[in-house]
């Protein structure tokens, strides 16, 4: 972690003894220089490259398929992904591809990985997604518009880099939207029913950076404080949801991005205040604290009102860099509620959802978020 932190990626690559790497990253990386940046020090520490530029947004079963495509023909045997969560989650799934049999989809679940991934380095280009830290690959199947996840410790890549410089240059709104990302996991984290002591440490402070810096950071791109505290921020609430569980937000997110293939991190932003208000109940002390971490002062407070001023920093958080108020923004139509509830409780993260939830709950709560 750190500015300038890039420029092990050579040697650190190597270390891991692959000979040959396949860059999985998409063309904005390609466009903005950043790819020149890590294939230069790759190749300055004697490693071979191959550039795989195909990945999209919600990253789709045929980006995978076509990487690892590349992947063999090439004679890859290590894979770096440069950029964000799309990125890194294309490069793990070819890399479970490269190393078992059958379809991706044969592997949504927990745990259901038998063999060892090739070596995967994660260069990562945005503070939201954590995915260059945890387990999981998050997958569109193309086929019935819907996303699932292979969580698995062997997805966990070998080795992450987290540059702020990096950053730098990403579009405010890029930033509000993975920053609004971070913030999801932390508290989706910090109230699910897989929290510890452990992933409360990292949700906690990984919301109070958030809290302090996001704002920041979408006002002004180039505030290297700003980026490499948020950077520290998504790495603590990843830290935090791959060992806690997320909840319904995530559950919800992935049939956005299925269904309609909206920005993750803007799903999560616009579904977060009203899953939590339907949450709330379940630990009003939890929430309460949230207020506190986030600013809010709650002296004197109720701990439902104390927990009601949480849900308000979240909403006026995502409204003050600019977030959409609502689904409706995106054409997403009430028609397909009653399918993405049903998607979404099957959802490998609906399980720690703090409250347990029927399908007309979470069709309410999509009404909510219109």
């Amino acid at each position: 972690m750190g500015a300038g932190s890039v420029k092990v990626v050579g040697e650190r690559s190597k270390m891991l003894g692959g000979k040959k790497v396949l860059l999985v990253t998409d063309p904005g990386m390609v466009q903005c220089g950043i790819l020149d940046i890590v294939k230069g020090y790759l190749e300055e520490a004697g490693l071979k490259t191959v550039l795989f530029d195909g990945v999209e947004p919600n990253p789709k079963d045929k980006n995978i398929a076509a990487g690892l495509k590349v992947y063999k023909e090439e004679k890859c045997d290590m894979i770096v992904t440069v950029g964000g969560g799309s990125a890194h989650d294309c490069g793990k799934g070819i890399g479970i591809m490269g190393s078992h049999p059958g379809n991706i989809y044969d592997y949504a679940g927990i745990e259901t990985l038998t063999n060892d991934l090739p070596p995967v380095v994660c260069v990562n280009t945005t503070a939201g997604t954590a995915s260059e830290v945890t387990r999981h690959c998050v997958v569109t199947n193309t086929d019935l518009n819907v996303k699932f996840v292979v969580v698995s410790s062997k997805n966990t890549p070998s080795l992450s880099i987290n540059d702020p410089e990096l950053m730098v240059k990403k579009p405010a709104g890029l930033t509000a939207a993975t920053g609004m990302d971070a913030l999801t996991h932390a508290v989706e984290c910090y109230v699910s029913l897989g929290a510890n002591p452990v992933t409360d440490a990292c949700a906690i402070q990984s919301i109070k950076l958030i809290s302090k810096y996001l704002r920041l950071a979408v006002a002004n791109g180039e505030n290297l404080e700003a980026r490499e505290n948020m950077a520290y921020a998504s790495l603590l609430a990843g830290m935090a949801f791959n060992n806690g569980g997320l909840g319904y937000v995530h559950a919800m997110a992935h049939q956005l991005g299925g269904f309609y293939d909206m920005a993750h991190g803007v799903a999560n932003a616009i579904l977060l205040p009203h899953v939590e208000r339907y949450n709330m109940i379940s630990n009003l002390e939890k929430f309460a604290n949230i207020a506190e971490f986030m600013g809010e002062n709650i002296q004197g407070l109720s701990l439902r009102d104390a927990s009601v001023k949480a849900i308000d920093a979240i909403a006026q958080l995502s409204q003050d860099v600019g977030i959409p108020s609502g689904l409706a923004q995106f054409k997403v139509n009430p028609d397909s509620f009653e399918k993405m509830a049903q998607y979404a409780l099957k959802d490998g993260n609906a399980g720690s959802n703090p409250i347990k939830g029927t399908e007309k709950d979470i069709i309410k709560i999509f009404e909510a978020a219109m």
